[in-house]
């Protein structure tokens, strides 16, 4: 067995070990011991040759059909580790007050659209309100088939130009609020020590009935050596929620790491669109002119109502072959 596995760059007890290519493991070692007996048999009787060498063409055609389904099994998850298909989604308000928190709960909700017209999964974890019902910050999460591939080049500062219901006077105020894109993999190098964690337990502030008002059922983890602070309170019980939020901090910790990783090395990599960093500003929604600018590849939109309404197809698909135009900053 160790020939084989040396001849087709592959480790068996790998195989073994992952689900989805256990059984496969099991067919090629099925197939070893059936190529050794039959080679066993023509070193014994050396008139079985032309019988022994059919078995033998059969079990190699064979093999290189299990190896071929291995292939594509362990290229699909190489895929899916580059590109996870789930995420936690952040938005935070920023420059702008009231209005920053209105706005950062439009981008919440066009996110969640656009999951909906995927058929992807999207789930409140946290959610701070205004007093005007907007997000002062929110933290969601978002399952389905390639959710991160498309989405991972929304992480930035948006910024909205507009007129709010509250001026009187008609002038157009900018206000801005980041969104934050992080990938939650299956493999992370993070290991979070429970002595570098700070705990706290409070109610939740969302629905969920009497339970959930009376029993402190929210977790507030800070992981004290980056000052990285998590909240959940999506669950019903304060287990869930501490487990919940593990996650999340993890999550939170890795995407850390590959931001600085990416700005270390952000003069090598020539065909990068922005930096990948949330303070980055990556987009103006100007209401007034019915335009969206993405100023990264400074191409425009005119159907702001669509796109807030969750109809960010084009913007996405903008991202797959980026074109640089001459797009209005509005600087």
């Amino acid at each position: 067995m160790a020939d084989i596995q040396e001849q087709h760059d592959i480790d068996i007890t790998a195989l073994r070990e992952n689900p989805k290519t256990a059984f496969l493991a099991s067919e090629l070692e099925r197939l070893t011991r059936e190529e050794e007996a039959t080679r066993e048999l023509l070193a014994a009787d050396l008139s079985m040759a032309e019988l022994a060498a059919e078995d033998l063409a059969m079990i190699e055609t064979q093999r290189k059909g299990l190896f071929a389904q291995v292939a594509g099994i362990l290229k699909a998850d190489e895929e899916e580790d580059l590109f996870p298909n789930e995420l936690i989604l952040e938005v935070r308000a920023g420059a702008g007050g009231e209005e920053a928190a209105l706005f950062a709960r439009e981008l919440a909700d066009m996110y969640g659209k656009y999951a909906e017209r995927k058929g992807w999964s999207f789930r409140a974890l946290d959610e701070s309100e205004s007093e005007m019902d907007g997000y002062k910050e929110a933290s969601f999460e978002m399952k389905g088939v390639g959710c991160y591939k498309e989405l991972r080049y929304e992480m930035g500062v948006h910024r909205v130009q507009r007129i709010p219901a509250t001026e009187k006077q008609g002038r157009i105020h900018t206000s801005t609020a980041s969104v934050a894109i992080m990938p939650v993999r299956k493999k992370t190098s993070i290991v979070i020590d429970p002595a570098d964690l700070e705990i706290e337990f409070s109610r939740s502030g969302g629905a969920g009935g009497q339970n959930v008002n009376k029993v402190e059922t929210a977790v507030r983890l800070t992981h004290k050596p980056t000052g990285i602070t998590v909240r959940c309170q999506s669950e019903r019980t304060q287990l869930k929620n501490r487990e919940k939020a593990l996650g999340m901090l993890a999550t939170r910790l890795q995407s850390k790491k590959d931001e600085d990783d990416a700005k270390k090395h952000a003069d090598t990599r020539r065909d990068q669109i922005g930096t990948g960093d949330r303070s980055e500003k990556i987009r103006t929604y100007n209401v007034p002119q019915n335009r969206v600018t993405d100023h990264r590849i400074k191409q425009s939109w005119h159907n702001i109502e669509e796109i807030l309404g969750g109809d960010i197809t084009a913007i996405v698909a903008a991202f797959e072959h980026p074109t640089i135009g001459e797009g209005n900053d509005d600087e």
